[in-house]
């Protein structure tokens, strides 16, 4: 087994975890979904940014083969993006968990499964 391997597959398990988690009812598996695909994100820029090893950082005329730093200022720039969009949507989930009692994203208060009890059209309109 190779690392390119190894790579490609933890990113492909982190992207899959978190579209399963993001596609969830509940607004903290939503926030932990996207928090697992940012960080596919940032392992795919690492590995796409052809790391080297032992190399100065700076390209100088001494040394031939430097690291390229775009792939570094990328993924930082992700992690500070990362930060802030996760703690909007905590902010943002607690805000609607207060406002409306339940945390649940399409805003039924508990998920019901199909056959249990009546159908959604039948619980939104009142019966005469």
């Amino acid at each position: 087994m190779t690392l390119e391997f190894l790579v490609a597959s933890s990113i492909g398990v982190l992207v899959a975890g978190g579209i399963y988690l993001a596609l969830r009812g509940r607004t903290f598996q939503v926030v932990l979904g996207l928090t697992l695909f940012s960080y596919a994100v940032n392992l795919f820029l690492f590995a796409s940014g052809r790391l080297t090893l032992n190399a100065p950082p700076i390209w100088s005329k001494t040394v031939s083969d430097y690291a390229d730093p775009l792939p570094q200022a990328l993924v930082l720039t992700a992690i500070v993006i990362t930060f802030g969009m996760t703690a909007f949507a905590v902010v943002l989930a607690l805000r609607s968990f207060l406002e409306t009692g339940s945390d649940q994203v399409d805003g039924d208060d508990a998920p019901c499964a199909p056959g249990d009890g009546p159908s959604a059209d039948a619980r939104r309109e009142p019966r005469a």
